[in-house]
This record gives C-alpha cells, structure tokens and sequence, in this order.
C-alpha cells in the first residue's frame, strides 16, 4: 500500500510539475479573468474615501462610526480570506468564484439603499467577506493556470487593475461633482455601482473549469484529463485513467509543509512582513490623500479630486511599468526599489508638512504611489507561487489576512492618531513602514523569479 502511495504521489509531482511549465492561451485569459475582479474591490475602497465628507455632512457620524464604515470591507476582507483559501483548498477554486461575485452583487448594491450610516458599515462588512475570498482564489487561479514566468507578471499586475478601479472611482465622483448631483445621490450610486462590473464579471467565469493541478492534486484524474485537453490541448499521458481517493489537505499541517524548505519559509514570511508594510503605508497616508489635502487646504474638493486623479495615473503608469520590468530585475530588486522611493517620498512628505511647505506635496504623493505599486505588485504573488499544490489557496489566504488586518486598522484609526500627533508627525510615523520592507527585501527574500516547487524537489531526490 505504501508503495503504491509513493508511486501514485509520484505521478502527481510529475503532472504539476509539466503543466507549471506548459504555456496555455487559455490559462493567460483565465489570469486576465482573475486579475480584473481586482477592479471590484479597488472601487469600493477608493471611493469610500472620496463619498466620506459627504456622508459626514449628511449623517453626521461620529469620527468611530464614520471610520468604521470607512474601514468595514477591511475587516470582513480579513474573515473573507481565511475561510476562502482554505475552502478553495478543500471543495475546489470555480465554486468559491463563482459564490463570491453573486454575494458581492447582492450586498454590492444593497449599499445604494441603506438608511443610515449603522447598517451601511454592516453592509460593508459583509461586503468585505467574499472580496477576500476572492483575491485568495484569484492567485490560486493564477498560479495554477499559467507558466512559471508568466504567473509571476500576471501576479504582479494587480495593482494595476488597482490603478484602473481608482481611476474609474475618481472619474465618476467627479463627474458628478461637476454635474452638481446632490451628495445624498452620489454616494449611494458610487457604492452602488459597484455592483455592475461584478455582474459582468460573473457573466465570464461561467464556464470557467476548474484548475486541472486541483483536479490532479484530489486523485480527479478523470475530470483532470478532460480541462486540461480543453485548455493545454494535453491528454496527460502520465495519469491513470481512472480516479483515486486522496486525502484532504489538513490546515494544521499548512505551515510546518512550509517550513521544511528555507526557500519557501524565507520568502512566504517576507511576503508577510511586505503585505504589512505596503498595506500601512497606503492605508494611512495614500488613502488619506484627499482627506489631507483638504485639511491642509492644498485644494477645495473638486480641486483635490482632479489632483488626485493626476496621482493615480502615475501610479497606472508605475503599475504598467513593474510587471514589465520583473523579467529583467527580478522581484527582489523590484521590492527594493518599491520600498526604498515610498520611504524617500514619505521623508520629503513630513518635511514639507512640518516646515508648510504644502505646494510639493502632489509632486510628493505621486512619487509615493510610484513607489508603493512596485513594492505592493508581488506580496501576493510570492506566498502564492511557492506555496505546494495542496495549499495554494490557504497560502493565498493567509497571506491576504496581512493585508487586510493593517488596512483595518490604518483606515480606521489613522484620523485619530491625525490628532494625536499632528499630520507631519503621523507621516513621519509611517515612514517606518516602508523602512521595514527595504530591509525584509534586503536581507529575507530570495530571487524567485521563474520558482518551481516540484523541479527543485525532483533535484533534492536526485541529490
């Protein structure tokens, strides 16, 4: 019986390692498909910002409600992706795609009609929930579908979509603003709207198959022979014919599988430090850029709209700009680099606040997202990517729970610490943050570009 355990793992190893390394036309659409769901989430956390002075103004909430509320989807992102990678581990990566995006549609637009601000935060809330489910099965998706070198580009491109959903956000608010719409109209439609591209997105995963490594990795070989003919054109020659009854991933085993390879503990812990780090520095000071601007009166409301609108697409341009250069300089250069132009932009930032030198600081801010889409684009993808097959999806999750947590709470609490130690002191605060990535990339991760789990331990057994 063990004998035959050895040779049927064997016969697994081998079929994920040749489909990590087989191009597939269809498994680049699918990393599309994964990778635009990001613009869901990237709508909703960007517009908040811009739709809180009016709800402030119309409902009057107290800072912790109105923080609250800012700060919901966060939190519910943070349960989202602990219960959705490990589900897509257990029952399958389509049936969690699939649920997530109808739950976003439902709540989505619940949003439009909410009474108040109360059962708005709620609404968010759950709201955040299959956001984080998402992202966890989108990498999973990713890493699954396509080949090494190019997962890692895909990968990266999230903040991309990011860039785009911002964009879009800022767009619409100031349309409106222009238009004159009444304030109680745009923030129920904005947060609303939210629910039309997550329609859409519904629509194309449809017919999406499940993951033919899932397939093979739960003893489906039968089911895994048919997707993968669909999608690599492949028969996979090297599996049975028929199925077999694999044991499920056990979640307590999940770290200690990791810990066994100092390649992959070294770099699924930077990437945990790094989603920390680059969640921080954009929840608090990125996030607040409007906020800021209007407190430090750098611009009126319309004005700091299109300023930030001109922000963020610098940061389209550098999010365009990374997943090209990965490639050519690897992600650990391209973390350095990242980290190191966000800690600059965010030094010059405290002094031009401390010394009210306030006309540089959109030169400044620009620079800082410049910087924050480089280091942010592959703290998913590097947990993701090194993670073994039958824990991608709770690698995925857990590594996204270190995005959420601090975004929580930098959202949530970064006004008040506003008023504890004035804005020129809470920027230089965060500088730490950045500080702390330069110096995890530096010294804790290792180059992984074009990484391939099953090949390095085909040379282990050789050795």
């Amino acid at each position: 019986m063990a004998e035959n355990n050895v040779y049927l793992q064997d016969k697994i190893n081998s079929a994920t390692s040749y489909l990590i390394d087989k191009y597939s036309h269809g498994g680049t659409k699918i990393g599309w498909l994964m990778i635009a769901s990001i613009f869901v989430e990237s709508w909703d956390l960007y517009s908040i910002s811009f739709i809180l002075i009016f709800l402030s103004a119309i409902f009057h909430p107290s800072a912790l409600l109105l923080g609250l509320t800012a700060a919901a989807t966060q939190g519910g992102a943070v349960i989202g992706a602990l219960i959705g990678g490990w589900l897509a581990d257990k029952i399958g990566r389509r049936p969690i795609f699939l649920s997530t995006m109808v739950i976003f549609i439902v709540f989505g637009l619940a949003q439009a009609f909410a009474p108040g601000m109360v059962v708005l935060s709620i609404l968010r809330l759950i709201l955040g929930v299959p956001l984080g489910m998402d992202i966890a099965n989108g990498y999973t998706y990713i890493m699954e579908s396509m080949q090494k070198g190019k997962r890692e580009v895909m990968g990266n491109r999230w903040q991309m979509m990011f860039a785009i959903g911002e964009l879009s956000a800022i767009a619409v608010v100031a349309v409106f603003l222009f238009a004159h719409v009444a304030p109680n109209w745009i923030w129920r439609v904005v947060l609303g709207a939210s629910a039309i591209p997550a329609l859409a997105i519904l629509v194309l995963r449809w017919n999406l198959p499940e993951t033919s490594i899932w397939l093979i990795q739960h003893g489906r070989f039968k089911e895994a022979k048919k997707v993968t003919k669909e999608i690599y054109n492949d028969n996979l020659v090297m599996l049975p014919d028929k199925d077999f009854n694999i044991p499920k991933p056990h979640l307590g085993k999940f770290l200690s599988e990791i810990r066994k390879d100092s390649t992959k503990w070294r770099a699924t812990v930077y990437g945990w430090i790094a989603c920390f780090a680059q969640s921080t520095e954009f929840s608090t000071f990125a996030f607040y850029i409007p906020v800021l601007f209007v407190l430090l009166h750098v611009s009126g409301t319309l004005g700091t709209d299109l300023l930030t609108f001109g922000i963020y697409f610098i940061a389209l341009i550098s999010s365009i700009i990374g997943p090209w250069l990965t490639p050519k300089i690897g992600q650990r250069r391209l973390s350095i680099y990242g980290f190191s132009i966000v800690l600059i932009a965010l030094l010059i930032a405290a002094a031009a606040i401390f010394s009210n030198y306030l006309i540089i600081l959109p030169i400044v801010a620009a620079l800082m997202l410049f910087g924050h889409y480089w280091d942010a684009e592959n703290v998913m993808t590097i947990p993701s990517m090194v993670a073994p097959p039958k824990y991608k999806g709770t690698a995925s999750g857990f590594a996204y729970i270190w995005v959420k947590i601090p975004a929580f709470f930098s959202i949530f609490l970064f006004p008040s610490l506003f008023d504890m130690i004035g804005k020129g002191g809470a920027t230089l605060f965060i500088a730490l943050f950045p500080l702390i990535g330069v110096l995890s990339a530096i010294f804790i991760l290792p180059e992984l570009y074009g990484y391939n789990e099953a090949k390095k331990r085909a040379r282990k057994a050789k050795e």
